[in-house]
């Protein structure tokens, strides 16, 4: 590890992400802390949706991270944390980005990793201010990461949609270790949010765009699944706003997250 983060290992969890949020709810987070379990019962995924995870080929952790931000000032949080994944993959492997990058890698609006377009993980933002009035108090997000480290047939029959797996990846066919890419994320994780803290999203902008899997493709942005607007993604704005252009020559309307997805218009 490079930065000063506390880290947890154990075998079973409900939810490494609920774990944490538990700690934080209670004022008992004091330092960064990680944690990691080899087996999650209850994992999640954005919107409540559930996280299918198998104990002998995942990687699920969680860790709490405090800015002196506002929680309306880290818009794009979950977008730098997924190029943070990557930069973790890429070292873990011991591969570079452009090699990943021509494997298939990339990342979808505005939480998921891909490979050639099948589910490899995603990211899981949870959090805030305790005292909504209290400006001075830190905002505490915990930001839960979840991937398929080898294939298993059982979890995408169980979530219904195509994965893929970190060893799809894996052209040097080095040892994957689900503890060493947790370090090796986290290693990323500490570096690509103390720039985060600084400087907001915008230093990353360019970086994401280039690993936008939809970017120029016709899509539909969901909610409750139903479709709420469809268009062209052109990538995201300064605060990791999506950018869609419903109509050409107009303005591109502005999407952020919430309750919103994405998926590629058929």
């Amino acid at each position: 590890m490079n930065w000063n983060c506390i880290l947890e290992r154990v075998a079973q969890t409900d939810s490494t992400n609920d774990d944490l949020m538990t700690r934080w709810r209670a004022g008992d987070l004091i330092d960064p802390i990680s944690r990691l379990a080899r087996h999650q019962m209850k994992g999640k995924g954005r919107a409540g949706r559930s996280w299918y995870a198998n104990a002998n080929n995942s990687l699920s952790f969680s860790l709490a991270y405090p800015f002196n931000r506002s929680a309306q000032a880290l818009q794009g949080l979950s977008l730098v944390c997924g190029l943070a994944v990557i930069k973790g993959i890429a070292n873990s492997l011991q591969l570079t980005e452009e090699e990943l990058h021509r494997s298939g890698l990339a990342l979808k609006w505005p939480n998921d990793l891909l490979i050639h377009g099948k589910k490899l993980g995603g990211v899981l933002i949870e959090g805030g201010r305790l005292s909504s009035g209290n400006s001075h108090e830190k905002t505490w997000m915990i930001i839960g990461v979840g991937m398929n480290l080898e294939y298993c047939a059982s979890i995408e029959q169980a979530s219904q949609i195509p994965i893929s797996a970190l060893a799809q990846l894996n052209s040097k066919k080095v040892s994957i270790d689900a503890d060493l890419v947790w370090l090796a994320i986290l290693d990323a994780l500490g570096d690509y949010l103390a720039v985060f803290e600084r400087d907001g999203f915008a230093p990353f902008q360019a970086d994401w765009k280039n690993w936008d899997a939809y970017c120029n493709q016709a899509v539909e942005i969901m909610e409750f699944g139903q479709t709420k607007y469809s268009g062209i993604a052109i990538g995201v704005n300064q605060e990791g706003a999506l950018l869609l252009e419903e109509h050409p020559g107009q303005a591109p309307k502005v999407i952020y997250v919430g309750d919103l997805s994405l998926k590629k218009r058929s």
